[in-house]
């Protein structure tokens, strides 16, 4: 069984040039494979613009909770001491604050989990025989040979125009 192609490139402005140059063609699910971060990636593939709005809707959840398990508790036992108020709100912010942070962090931790179709026991591209390589000092871009433009040889041709070594990743 075929999962795609495996491309090998040495230099990080390569590697952008030809996901660059898959994304013209119609490639939409590619991945790219670096030993260290290369800025542009995400411009060029594309971020995930919802996390910024899922860590703050999942804040205002943190808080509310916070404040509505206080709340709760102070009315459903009220307990005077010293003559101070009964909703007395300062005293409410340290546990607001401590929920809402350990909220966002639960939260996005899963949602990140979610989104990346984590846990994944074995990456396709750990298949390929020269994997190493992205480990160490190069780069590699996976492109997926469930996308609707794959094609076996026309893809590694375009490939191997831009410049990458290419190995057809196999299920043994």
């Amino acid at each position: 069984m075929l999962y795609g192609l495996m491309a090998y490139f040495d230099t990080p402005e390569r590697l952008l040039q030809a996901l660059r140059a898959l994304k013209a063609q119609g490639y939409r699910q590619l991945e790219a494979l670096t030993p260290n971060p290369v800025e542009g990636v995400e411009e060029v593939l594309g971020g995930d613009g919802r996390i910024p709005w899922v860590a703050f809707l999942l804040g205002v959840l943190g808080a509310g909770l916070g404040l509505f398990l206080q709340v709760y508790t102070t009315l459903d036992y009220p307990h005077n001491a010293g003559g101070k108020p009964l909703l007395g709100w300062p005293a409410f912010i340290p546990v607001t604050f401590e929920l809402t942070i350990l909220t966002i962090t639960v939260g996005i931790f899963l949602y990140l989990l979610y989104i990346n179709g984590l846990p994944l026991s074995r990456h396709p591209a750990v298949e390929a025989r020269e994997y190493v390589r992205v480990l160490l000092d190069e780069y590699g871009v996976f492109v997926y040979a469930t996308d609707p433009r794959f094609d076996l040889e026309a893809t590694r041709a375009l490939l191997k125009d831009l410049g990458a070594e290419v190995e057809e990743v196999r299920r043994d």
